[in-house]
């Protein structure tokens, strides 16, 4: 079969494609024939050995596919060959066929395509994991997202908004805040332009946001603090903005509020369980078209270089799609 490999740590320039031996399911596992496997930003991270997770060489990019089950392992119960599945699996997802364990397999509904169902595990699994587990999101609350209009954030709009939350939208600029408009952002704050902590305590009539969900970090996260409301939740997601913050706990004292970690991937792994649920309702959401995942563009495997040197440039806008069939 072939497989995209990266042998050395050198980029995405670096990764290369190449026939390897099929694999063989062991037990409670299940090989999956993959059609589509999405790309993220930590797939430019990977294959320069500065991401948190240090794969051995070689390795195969991209922890989200999706396909058919081909071949099932001993002990194996509740799928069957030629059902068509999503699965996060953290990387090596960029070749033909790809082992992955029974239990975390997700049906694909028959409306969504498998290279829409290759590209919500990170982004919307992320999103479902802090706004439900960890921040509590009722109907009726008022959400803030912080890098609004990155993948994670226009996941996080729209979870927020199927979970019936008011969405206040903030980016850096107008054309960003555009894309968090069309998404369903009620709405919006240029953070670049004004002040944050006012414009959120004007959106909300003095009140304060229920939920403040935090992509970026660094200059922003202490005025997102001091607009929560009484008993808010600031949700800790990434640190795009480079610097890590270092908040007066005070402001959480004061408004007796919690700040909260979103670590998806150990959520994951601990609670397996709870993401196939979560992802059994994102994909629901996404067949009854309540959640409408951006495909910016799709490659073909021997083009998987020029697929990640698009995340790399920070030219994506939406999801980055390598297709195997």
């Amino acid at each position: 079969m072939k497989a995209a490999l990266c042998k050395s740590l050198d980029g995405p320039e670096a990764v290369v494609v190449e026939e390897i031996a099929d694999p063989v399911a062991g037990a409670g596992e299940a090989v999956v024939r993959v059609h589509a496997a999405a790309l993220n930003f930590f797939d430019t991270l990977i294959t320069r050995g500065k991401y948190q997770t240090k794969p051995s060489l070689p390795f195969s990019p991209s922890g989200e596919i999706a396909g058919v089950v081909e071949s099932l392992g001993p002990g194996v119960t509740g799928v069957a060959v030629g059902d068509r599945v999503a699965a996060a699996v953290g990387y090596g997802g960029a070749r033909e066929k790809v082992v992955v364990g029974a239990d975390a397999l997700i049906p694909i509904p028959a409306s969504v395509s498998d290279e829409v169902a290759s590209a919500v595990s990170v982004t919307f699994g992320t999103a479902i994991h802090g706004l439900k587990d960890r921040g509590r999101v009722k109907p009726g609350e008022t959400v803030a997202i912080l890098g609004a209009s990155g993948g994670a954030g226009q996941a996080a709009i729209e979870i927020a908004k199927a979970m019936g939350a008011r969405v206040i939208a903030a980016a850096s600029s107008d054309d960003k805040l555009e894309i968090c408009r069309a998404l369903g952002a009620d709405e919006v704050v240029n953070y670049d332009a004004v002040d944050l902590k006012e414009a959120l305590k004007t959106l909300t009539g003095g009140r304060g946001v229920d939920v403040v969900y935090d992509c970026v970090g660094g200059p922003y996260a202490e005025p997102a603090v001091r607009a929560l409301a009484w008993q808010g939740r600031f949700l800790v997601v990434g640190f795009a903005a480079g610097d890590i913050p270092k908040l007066p706990l005070n402001l959480l004292m004061l408004k007796g509020a919690d700040a909260i970690g979103v670590f998806w991937g150990e959520a994951v792994k601990r609670d397996p369980a709870g993401h196939r649920a979560n992802m059994i309702d994102v994909l629901r959401w996404v067949s009854e078209g309540k959640l409408a995942p951006r495909i910016q563009a799709t490659y073909p495997l021997a083009e998987i270089r020029e697929a990640i040197g698009v995340i790399d440039r920070r030219e994506a806008t939406g999801k980055i799609v390598v297709t195997l069939r």
